[in-house]
């Protein structure tokens, strides 16, 4: 690309893709709102609305701001590399930030009023996708933000890098829904196979759930949609492979 021309457009369709995930991530927060608001008295600290925190923390960080966090390297093409490699960590280290105020929240509203932690599906799914998660942000960190790894080391952990990055997604909505069943199951047990209008708002949060999911995923698994490395990428792969694996940038190839 010659210098001052326009950067090439984004692939036909993936701007509209990203567009529909962006209204269905704001539309599942604003639903989530509506449902604890309306329907379970709000969102309160120091209160016994404190639980209402967890609900409300674990979609906006462990499924909106990951979601979003998985799509920078579709939305930012012809950035520099390095800013969207921070713009990724940053948006993953705030979901986890967020995710833990609402194990907090859930753990202490339990401690108050008595409830044990840790015995349902929901909580062992949830638990392990925030555990998992920590750990693969740690590990993207060590791996392709700060120097140090090698470049062979960098090449053979990347293809698990994105695997588990896409696995923990489906972990952390899997966990949203069982906790939107289970939190029905407590409240209006009783009510609940009537159609009452609580539970048919949360079975739609459920959808948007599964519909923002499934959007993500497929911008993520659309083999053109995935960003282009730019020239000075591939020269800066290239002096960073010979700085760490004493190779010449042309030894080896065949």
């Amino acid at each position: 690309v010659m210098d001052g021309a326009p950067p090439p457009a984004s692939p036909v369709g993936l701007s509209a893709y990203v567009a529909v995930s962006q209204l269905l991530g704001l539309t599942l927060l604003a639903t989530t709102g509506a449902w604890l608001g309306h329907y379970r008295g709000g969102v309160a600290w120091h209160s016994p609305l404190q639980f209402n925190a967890h609900p409300l923390c674990m979609v906006l960080g462990m499924v909106f701001l990951q979601g979003d966090a998985l799509l920078v390297y579709r939305v930012f093409r012809h950035e520099a590399k390095r800013s969207t490699k921070a713009l990724h960590a940053l948006l993953h280290g705030l979901a986890l930030v967020i995710a833990l105020v609402g194990i907090i929240a859930v753990f202490e509203s339990h401690r108050t009023k008595g409830i044990p932690n840790m015995y349902s599906l929901h909580s062992w799914c949830g638990m392990a996708a925030f555990v998992l998660y920590l750990l693969q942000w740690l590990l993207g960190c060590g791996f392709f933000l700060f120097p140090g790894a090698s470049f062979s080391l960098r090449g053979r952990y990347k293809p698990q890098h994105i695997f588990f990055g896409i696995t923990l997604f489906i972990l952390s909505i899997t966990a949203c829904l069982l906790g939107i069943t289970e939190m029905l199951l407590f409240k209006i047990s009783d009510s609940y196979s009537h159609f009452v209008p609580e539970g048919i708002l949360a079975n739609t949060l459920g959808v948007l759930l599964v519909a923002f999911g499934l959007v993500v995923g497929y911008v993520l698994t659309r083999e053109e949609w995935k960003r282009p490395p730019l020239a000075e990428e591939l020269a800066l792969s290239m002096d960073f492979k010979t700085l760490t694996e004493g190779e010449s940038p042309g030894a080896g190839s065949q």
